[in-house]
């Protein structure tokens, strides 16, 4: 008996978008970037990273990318800035507790500001990660502020 044929091979596979590509590829750099940097010039490395990326971002993405680097920046001064993903992100012991990441990059509706599962965030069964960002009102600012404190330890 024959094995019949998958109509598998006339699918198109639809794969990694171009933007999801470039995602991995600045991955990969940062990767390398860290590696080589030392403990002494991680911080001021990691600002200039984060400065060009948000000087790349336009409109409401770069407005709210700035602000939100402020306000981390202020809130969490231990988070060494650097990039991820090619997004401004902070990180703690090396690894990464939150990210910006912002409306254009991914031709998203909205900007958003995450946290990894290395943020201190755990509150019960559930709880968010994510959070979309349209503009920071001053009690935005304030719920950012807690959950950076909260996410920072």
């Amino acid at each position: 008996m024959t094995a019949k044929k998958s109509d598998a091979a006339t699918d198109t596979y639809q794969g990694f978008s171009d933007d999801e590509r470039a995602a991995m590829k600045a991955h990969a750099k940062e990767q390398k970037a860290t590696a080589r940097r030392s403990k002494d010039t991680a911080r001021a490395d990691g600002e200039a990273d984060i400065q060009a990326k948000l000087a790349e971002m336009t409109g409401s993405d770069r407005a709210l990318g700035e602000k939100l680097h402020e306000i981390i920046s202020t809130t969490a001064p231990h988070l060494i800035p650097r990039t991820w993903y090619g997004m401004p992100a902070y990180a703690k012991d090396g690894k990464v507790v939150c990210f910006f990441k912002c409306a254009a990059k991914f031709k998203a509706r909205y900007a958003t500001l995450g946290f990894s599962d290395a943020a201190s965030l755990d509150d019960g069964a559930i709880w968010s990660t994510e959070f979309a960002v349209t503009e920071l009102t001053p009690e935005g600012e304030a719920q950012i502020t807690a959950l950076i404190k909260k996410a920072a330890g």
